[in-house]
C-alpha cells in the first residue's frame, strides 16, 4: 500500500506540474521503489484524468455546448488539432519510444527543457488569451506535445512552453495545457486498455486499481489547484530550477 501511495503521489504531482510524470515514474522504477507495469501506469493516468475533468468541468461543459450550431468552436477545434500529432506518433512509434526509458534521457531532457521553459517564460510576451490562439498555433503546440513521449520532457511543460512562445499568458497557457491533457490521456488510457483486453498488458486486481485511481484523483486535484493559483502570481522558474537540479543529480549518481 505504501508503494501504491508513492506512485499515486508521483503521478498526481508530476502530471500537471511541468516536471515530467513519465520521467519520475521511470525513476521510481530505476531506483527500486516499484516495478510498476503499463497496467498500473494507465490506472495512475486515469486518476489524473478524473482530476482534471473535475476541476475544469465548467470549461468541458462549454466545449460540449460549442458542438451546437452557431456556437464558437474555436477552443474545441484547437484542442482537437493539438491532440492529433501525439496520437499518431505515439501509435506509430510506441515500441521505439518505450526503449528511450533510461536515466540518461530523463536527466538530459529534464535539464534541457527546464532551461527552455525558464527562458521562454521569462522573455516571452504574456498578454494574449486563448481567443488569440488559432489553428496554426494549436498545431504547433500539438507537435511540441509529441516530444513529451520521451521521458523527462514533460507534457505539461512542453505544451506550456510552446504556448508561452506564441505569446499566450501564463494562466491561459496552463489552462490550455490542462484541457489538452483530457483527450491526450484519454487516448493513452484507451490504447492500454485495448492492449489489456487483448492480453498484451497485465492489469492489477480491482481493489488495487480502485485504490490507485482514487488516491491519484484526490492528489491530482490538489496539484491542479496549486498550479492554477501559482501561475496567477509567480513564474515557472522554481519548476525549471527543480528540473535542472534533478537532471544533474541523476547524472552525478550514474557517473559516481
Amino acid at each position: 500500500m505504501f508503494t501504491l501511495f508513492i506512485l499515486s503521489f508521483i503521478q498526481s504531482m508530476t502530471e500537471f506540474l511541468p516536471v515530467s510524470s513519465s520521467g519520475h515514474l521511470y525513476l521510481a522504477q530505476f531506483f527500486g521503489i516499484s516495478e510498476q507495469g503499463m497496467g498500473m501506469d494507465v490506472l495512475l493516468h486515469f486518476g489524473t484524468l478524473l482530476a482534471v475533468i473535475w476541476y475544469f468541468w465548467s470549461d468541458i461543459w462549454a466545449l460540449l455546448i460549442s458542438l451546437l450550431p452557431k456556437k464558437n468552436k474555436q477552443l474545441l477545434m484547437n484542442l482537437i488539432v493539438a491532440t492529433i500529432p501525439v496520437i499518431l506518433i505515439g501509435m506509430l512509434f510506441f515500441e521505439i519510444l518505450n526503449q528511450m526509458r533510461n536515466p540518461i534521457f530523463v536527466a538530459v531532457n529534464s535539464i534541457f527543457w527546464g532551461c527552455v521553459l525558464w527562458l521562454v517564460d521569462k522573455y516571452a510576451p504574456r498578454e494574449k488569451g486563448l481567443k488569440n490562439l488559432n489553428i496554426k498555433g494549436a498545431f504547433c503546440i500539438g507537435c511540441a506535445q509529441v516530444l513529451s513521449l520521451i521521458p523527462g520532457t514533460s507534457r505539461s511543460g512542453i505544451t506550456i512552453t510552446c504556448a508561452r512562445m506564441l505569446g499566450i499568458s501564463r494562466t491561459e497557457s496552463t489552462r490550455f495545457s490542462m484541457l489538452l491533457s483530457i483527450p491526450t490521456i484519454s487516448a493513452a488510457v484507451l490504447y492500454v486498455v485495448y492492449k489489456g483486453l487483448s492480453g498484451q498488458v497485465q492489469m492489477p486486481t480491482w481493489n488495487i486499481a480502485l485504490t490507485a485511481v482514487i488516491m491519484t484523483m484526490i492528489m491530482g486535484l490538489m496539484a491542479i489547484y496549486f498550479l492554477m493559483h501559482w501561475v496567477k502570481k509567480s513564474s515557472f522558474g522554481i519548476f525549471a530550477l527543480y528540473r535542472v537540479l534533478l537532471g544533474l543529480g541523476i547524472l552525478i549518481y550514474i557517473m559516481f
